[in-house]
């Protein structure tokens, strides 16, 4: 629960991000409207945050459902590479290692921070 809540406001902070983002560079003549860019960014987190944290929901034994939180979100960096790769006329591969480096690597950098956290504070899982 409380990664869903944590991915939440991720999500909306992203949202907030992209609005702001949007409206400083002022693409507001290019047709691009700051509000829908925010929205599109919002739900596109809130999916990704809901189907990352899924498994957890749905299956009891937690390394199982870490292993398809993984699975997941190698699926998702791939998906998102690969419209990127069309879209932008860009190499896949290249692309999609350096994401999913930086992403797993983000994952693993915060779960051992997490987990430093529960030691050092005394807290039970």
């Amino acid at each position: 629960m409380v990664g869903l809540i944590t991915g939440i406001a991720a999500s909306l902070s992203m949202a907030a991000s992209e609005y702001l983002s949007s409206k400083s560079e002022g693409v507001v003549g290019s047709g691009k409207n700051p509000l829908t860019a925010a929205s599109f960014t919002g739900l596109a987190y809130v999916l990704t945050v809901i189907i990352l944290i899924l498994p957890f929901l749905l299956v009891a034994n937690v390394y199982l459902a870490l292993g398809l939180t993984l699975c997941a979100a190698v699926l998702i960096i791939a998906l998102f590479t690969g419209y990127i790769s069309v879209a932008k006329e860009l190499a896949f591969w290249p692309r999609f290692f350096e994401m999913a480096l930086i992403s797993l690597g983000v994952a693993a950098v915060s779960f051992v921070l997490g987990w430093v956290v529960r030691l050092v504070f005394g807290l039970e899982a």
